[in-house]
């Protein structure tokens, strides 16, 4: 069984109503087990399309995505990918409790209870502990997030596929759950991916950046940040951080 995530000269076509559309072209890279991946570009280059190959939603025109040794879809249906979207989309009459119970009650629930975690577990590792029987109405966007994450968790996925899970957040909660993620997968070691478009966020969390540039979603380049894998947002304001977000950026530019 190999310890990589694998994604091997991956495209995606499809038609729509302007015609033939390339979403992605020819998308390669590797990530260990236990590895944070951010994927990082503007609108349009195919980072939510990249999520939804992994997970099995959309199959690759060409190319083949190997999951430690499995298909996505075997993956899928082991129940070992956690799936964190922008909005939190939680039942507005479930307690917070119940939200991350869900996972549990379908589908091969009976199974999965042998590896899952308690949600109260869940809860207190996301800093809900005090909060399991309130409703989403009583929370704040960046607790509903909180509660989205662990319920992601609950069934102790291998891998955990994140679409801009905080694009919608103030920049203060931003930072927030930025610092809670990491010490989150440092407790769990997940192997995860990360899609954003903020420049900042990518080179703090990710311990690589995938950068994608558009028109078809296309590699730039793989980016491994010269950082230390246990770091503080005080880490932002280090020469060396500033000098590897402006190569992020000029990543960014418009390919010639």
């Amino acid at each position: 069984m190999t310890d990589f995530v694998s994604v091997a000269n991956v495209s995606v076509r499809f038609d729509s109503d302007r015609g033939a559309v390339t979403a992605l072209e020819n998308v390669s890279f590797e990530i260990p087990r236990g590895g944070f991946l951010a994927i990082l570009g503007p609108s349009g280059c195919g980072k939510s399309t990249l999520l939804r190959v992994t997970s099995d939603l959309i199959t690759p025109t060409e190319g083949s995505v190997s999951l430690f040794g499995s298909s996505p879809a075997e993956v899928r249906r082991r129940r070992d990918l956690g799936f964190v979207f922008q909005d939190a989309a939680l039942l507005p009459w479930r307690t917070a409790r119940e939200n991350v119970e869900l996972p549990l009650e379908v589908g091969n629930g009976a199974r999965l209870a042998e590896r899952a975690r308690s949600p109260e577990e869940m809860l207190a590792l996301v800093g809900l502990a005090d909060w399991h029987d309130s409703l989403p109405h009583e929370l704040s966007g960046g607790m509903r997030q909180r509660v989205s994450i662990a319920r992601a968790l609950v069934t102790a996925p291998k891998i955990l596929l994140m679409d801009e899970p905080f694009g919608s957040l103030d920049e203060i909660t931003r930072d927030r759950l930025n610092e809670e993620l990491l010490r989150i997968w440092r407790e769990t070691q997940t192997t995860v991916l990360f899609v954003t478009h903020s420049v900042q966020e990518a080179l703090y969390l990710g311990q690589q950046v995938l950068v994608l540039a558009p028109h078809p979603g296309r590699v730039r380049e793989m980016v491994e940040p010269d950082l230390p894998q246990e770091r503080g947002l005080e880490i932002r304001d280090t020469e060396r951080f500033v000098q590897q977000a402006a190569h992020l950026r000029a990543l960014l530019e418009p390919v010639p």
